[in-house]
């Protein structure tokens, strides 16, 4: 992965799997990701993953998932 370590700061880079946690992944890059980042999310994940992921997440805020949802339907 190719994201700032920063937005992962709970968890080392090397135990991120691209697939098992794509929700986190997602989720951090939504929220504090810059466009850079979101662009990669974007080629990473298709967009009904991502609008699934900002319309039932718990952790975003409600202006981010407001923001995504509209973006990604």
């Amino acid at each position: 992965m190719k994201y700032r370590q920063s937005l992962f700061w709970d968890t080392k880079p090397e135990n991120i799997d691209k697939e098992k946690n794509k929700c986190y992944i997602i989720e951090r890059v939504l929220e504090f990701g810059d466009d850079k980042e979101v662009r990669m999310v974007f080629q990473e994940y298709k967009k009904e993953d991502i609008f699934n992921v900002a319309n039932n997440s718990r952790s975003l805020s409600p202006q981010t998932k407001a923001l995504w949802t509209k973006v990604t339907k």
